[in-house]
């Protein structure tokens, strides 16, 4: 039998690493795909011999193609994790052009060029792929050419889903709230406060932890979801489902938290 590969892009951050950690209990190969590769070994060497670390630049397309030939005889690429992705601009008003075509290309483009790559392997495989989007893509927080890139990201994910679902393919979007990430961390530094006046936002009344993220990942990767295509799952604590202070605030109502 071949062996079963998952390829996770911007794998050497927290959530990346966390969702290979996630896939090595239901895939043979993890391929850990970053543009920083020195990263990618590192994750690789505290992750075990499963994980392969490559070089991918998810916004060019060569790049891409070279990741597709290099993962072919290595077996079937069951499951692909489009994760990579960062924001730049904070505001419409202060986004330069420049700005706003790094986000669009590191987060929209970049999972089509990734999936475009690695199509003919998938169809192979009938495989799952799972982009990773952010609540960005759902509602207004901020970043809008990220978030733009995102809600592009969810209905491109619903694209795949209806056009290759023939094939056996099957598409889903999870999309993260807020996640503890060692970028959060360096805020907490210089404010203390930030993790409690995120999570007064959240029903849960905490915010997401990589793994939370990684585990819906596993969950649509697998036969359990084998009937699940072209959704978008909200990992985010109740973020989308409402802000419990706002609804306090409405209803006057000391039922909500405050």
């Amino acid at each position: 039998m071949s062996s079963r590969l998952a390829i996770v892009t911007g794998s050497a951050g927290d959530i990346g690493r966390a969702i290979a950690a996630r896939l090595s209990n239901d895939h043979d190969i993890i391929i850990l795909a970053d543009l920083d590769i020195d990263a990618a070994k590192n994750a690789t060497a505290k992750l075990g011999d499963q994980f392969v670390p490559m070089q991918l630049d998810v916004t060019d397309p060569e790049s891409c193609a070279a990741l597709a030939a290099a993962t072919a005889p290595m077996g079937d690429v069951v499951t692909l994790v489009n994760n990579a992705g960062a924001s730049c601009a904070v505001s419409l008003q202060s986004a330069s052009l420049e700005d706003w075509k790094f986000d669009r290309s590191l987060n929209l483009d970049g999972a089509f060029f990734v999936f475009k790559a690695l199509a003919k392997q998938l169809i192979a495989a009938k495989g799952a792929v799972v982009n990773i989007a952010s609540v960005n893509g759902m509602g207004v927080f901020g970043h809008p050419a990220y978030s733009a890139a995102k809600a592009g990201m969810i209905h491109l994910t619903k694209m795949i889903a209806v056009e290759y679902g023939q094939y056996g393919i099957r598409a889903n979007t999870v999309a993260p709230g807020t996640v503890r990430t060692q970028a959060w961390e360096d805020r907490a530094v210089a404010n203390p406060k930030v993790f409690e006046e995120a999570a007064e936002h959240y029903a849960l009344g905490r915010i997401v932890f990589p793994a939370d993220v990684a585990e819906a990942v596993g969950f649509l990767a697998s036969p359990l979801a084998a009937a699940i295509t072209g959704v978008c799952l909200p990992v985010d604590c109740g973020l989308t489902a409402g802000i419990p202070t706002l609804a306090r605030t409405f209803s006057q109502s000391d039922d909500y938290k405050k």
